[in-house]
């Protein structure tokens, strides 16, 4: 006989296992490597950039981004492809799996 309870489906789940899951759900490596984009930002598009694009979210097919200026969104449809490479290096996932950047001003 085992030790250890089933989990019920109205069970409380903690919220590191809840965000495995979404990111499972989404073909990404887990939230480990959506976290790891989000920390290492300014490592994948530089400080200056960084300064002026922020990240909002990033899922299995897009990762939108902030800008404080219309420039800046000319630069990251400029350097999107490198961007999406760089972010599939970071989250360790294959670069086919996030296909768009989108910018929101």
């Amino acid at each position: 006989m085992s030790t250890e309870r089933g989990r019920g489906e109205g069970e409380p789940r903690s919220l590191g296992a809840s965000l495995e899951r979404v990111a499972e759900g989404l073909g990404l490596p887990g939230s480990g490597g959506i976290g790891r984009v989000f920390a290492r930002w300014t490592q994948i598009v530089g400080p200056t950039m960084a300064a002026h694009v922020t990240p909002l979210l990033l899922d299995a097919e897009r990762l939108v981004v902030r800008v404080d200026h219309p420039a800046w969104a000319t630069q990251v449809r400029h350097f999107s492809t490198g961007l999406l490479d760089r972010v599939a290096e970071v989250a360790q996932v294959d670069r086919p799996t996030v296909l768009d950047v989108r910018i929101r001003g």
